[in-house]
């Protein structure tokens, strides 16, 4: 038995080509068939693979060992992660697997799957099935060799991000899309022609040596062109996302960065308006935007572990109309309760163009009332002695303490959130206050003097 480095809490990320190649692409590909068929007789697994330039490959072997498990394939070639879920959903399939490492850097690559209905597939709920039985490389022999079919669904698939929205409400914006080399701007040029948007448009071609970098507007170096651009065009807003674009980043008038975590309760006000009443699922890093907006608007807030697998089940289980990460992963009912990258900045232009208000004056009011630290990301030795340490120190004066993902303490005025990352070996720390950032600062400084370690992305 030959051990496989790289499965993570919702997925597979690997170093290439190391710990990631042909071979263990094959091993993953005849295992994820494995896992599956006792709950299914003849398989129909849709794939897809990002502008990587690994992808190709690997989802090729990938490719062979689905076949070569009598599974029949269907490739949707160069996509994002999204439209695998929407693909898989959509058409009725058994499963579908993204080959993609999202916003890890050039030297990565992975996979993220799902099973019928794109359900999701994590290590509570068959990855490690799948991993156990790729390194043990057991088998069953399939009365047949799969086969492999092309499948087109962009046209689909547009035609349901254009179902979000009213088009007799929309107006002429101008719009920075920042694409970073990823694949986000073949769809966005797909938009184009049904909505009336001026785009600039910046690193748009698809681009697997990333010549401007690694899509990930998380980091702040890679917000400048954004930002710029808004400036030096009057632009209304902007929008950026990572390569396999399963996230979108939104930017103000002025280019302001505006934090995921406030756009959650922005488009839980879209959802609440729509459907009173309704279920809103958020994760516990930051809370309090999120959850004085559904109060606010009667609706019924529901707490979720981060990550993406953890976040659908919760959709599902609630059956929620809306979900959001401040990591800026946003989930629909309506997309098989899955995340997209490219629905919440349709909705939130047309939030601009009916209340007439720019996204600065939309979400100043929240970013005011709960000021927040960000996630700030340290590299330690040992991370769970350091969550112990922290909890030691603040559990007893606190109003209350959670454990649904890492540490969570709550005081009157503040509180944290402190947690390992699933896919990074890193520590993270989310501080926020009640309408005073001054303490927000002061708890910050004074929380990571404690965690110690070393700065990280």
């Amino acid at each position: 038995m030959s051990s496989i480095i790289g499965f993570k809490a919702y997925d597979y990320r690997a170093r290439i080509p190391g710990e990631l190649n042909e071979e263990v692409a094959y091993r993953i590909g005849r295992a994820y068939a494995e896992f599956l068929r006792p709950d299914a007789g003849r398989l129909r697994i849709v794939v897809g693979r990002d502008i990587r330039l690994s992808s190709e490959t690997l989802c090729a072997a990938l490719t062979r060992g689905l076949l070569d498990s009598g599974v029949d394939v269907h490739d949707i070639g160069l996509c994002g992660t999204e439209v695998v879920y929407f693909a898989t959903f959509s058409e009725r399939m058994d499963g579908g697997i993204m080959v993609t490492a999202s916003h890890n850097p050039p030297d990565y690559n992975g996979m993220k799957f799902v099973r019928e209905q794109s359900r999701p597939i994590s290590g509570d709920t068959g990855l490690k099935d799948i991993q156990r039985i790729a390194e043990a490389q057991a088998y069953t022999s399939p009365d047949r060799r799969g086969e492999r079919f092309e499948l087109d669904i962009q046209q689909k698939y547009i035609e349901h991000l254009l179902s979000y929205l009213d088009h007799a409400k929309l107006k002429k914006l101008k719009i920075v899309v920042n694409a970073g080399n990823g694949g986000a701007g073949l769809v966005v040029d797909q938009l184009q022609s049904h909505l009336p948007f001026e785009f600039i448009k910046l690193n748009h071609t698809p681009d697997g040596h990333f010549p401007n970098g690694v899509p990930n507007p998380m980091l702040e170096d890679n917000r400048r062109s954004t930002i710029e651009a808004i400036r030096a065009h009057g632009a209304d807003c902007g929008v950026a996302w990572d390569g396999d674009y399963d996230r979108c980043f939104l930017f103000d008038e002025t280019g302001a960065f505006i934090e995921g975590y406030y756009i959650v309760g922005l488009l839980a006000s879209v959802f609440l308006q729509r459907e009173p009443g309704a279920r809103i699922v958020h994760d516990p890093r930051l809370t309090w935007a999120t959850l004085d907006m559904v109060d606010s608007l009667g609706g019924q807030a529901v707490m979720s572990k981060s990550g993406h697998a953890f976040m659908k089940d919760v959709m599902r289980q609630a059956d929620a109309a809306y979900g959001g990460e401040m990591s800026a992963h946003h989930y629909f009912r309506r997309f098989g309760y899955c995340d997209s990258g490219q629905i919440p900045w349709l909705l939130v232009t047309q939030l601009m163009c009916e209340s007439g208000q720019p996204l600065s004056a939309l979400v100043g009011e929240r970013i005011r009332k709960f000021p927040a630290s960000g996630e700030i990301n340290r590299r330690v030795a040992d991370a769970p002695a350091t969550i112990r340490r922290v909890q030691a120190h603040y559990e007893k004066g606190a109003r209350s303490v959670d454990f649904t993902d890492g540490l969570s303490v709550e005081f009157d005025a503040w509180r944290f959130n402190l947690r390992s990352s699933n896919t990074e070996p890193l520590i993270r720390l989310n501080v926020e206050s009640r309408g005073d950032e001054a303490l927000m600062r002061s708890r910050t400084t004074e929380l990571l003097a404690m965690i110690g370690g070393e700065a990280a992305g």
